[in-house]
């Protein structure tokens, strides 16, 4: 099982910016911490961060063939990129989205996602745990569809 995770615009700056609102930890922690769940539960993780859209766009069709799933914060973009939404739409790959924030308690035009209409679901408000929370929800997923083909092979035979 091999999971992108992407992080999205100014999470770079993590532990930096908005100390009230995203806390002290900053994005390597965060990717350190997913390595460890990673490698508890037998997943392979690809990392990619950048404040460019186009550039997450080229990411996620990248992942088509080579990725089982996505685990994505898009940041910003979560608001406002019908681009990023169709990519992950035409890559028909599982999408968790996280954010650290609760973007349900912030400010109005942070409430429209775009992703989550092409998500399996979306976890918010936990602050880092959001990823590792998003990242068994990804596990999760896709050990349901292995059973459910072992199933129906089971059922072929």
């Amino acid at each position: 099982m091999r999971i992108l995770i992407i992080h999205g615009p100014n999470l770079n700056m993590l532990g930096l910016r908005e100390r009230n609102i995203y806390g002290e930890v900053n994005l390597e922690e965060i990717n350190e911490e997913l390595r460890k769940v990673g490698e508890k539960e037998g997943v392979e993780l690809d990392f990619f961060q950048s404040n460019s859209e186009g550039a997450i766009i080229d990411r996620i069709h990248a992942a088509y063939g080579n990725c089982d799933a996505i685990v994505i914060n898009p940041g910003a973009f979560t608001h406002t990129s019908i681009a990023i939404r169709d990519g992950i739409a035409a890559v028909g790959i599982p999408v968790v989205e996280v954010h650290m924030s609760n973007i349900y308690s912030r400010e109005p035009f942070r409430r429209k996602s775009y992703i989550a209409e092409v998500s399996e679901g979306q976890i918010c408000g936990f602050g880092k745990d959001s990823y590792v929370l998003g990242l068994m929800a990804a596990i999760s997923i896709l050990r349901k569809k292995q059973l459910e083909r072992k199933k129906d092979e089971s059922q072929r035979h």
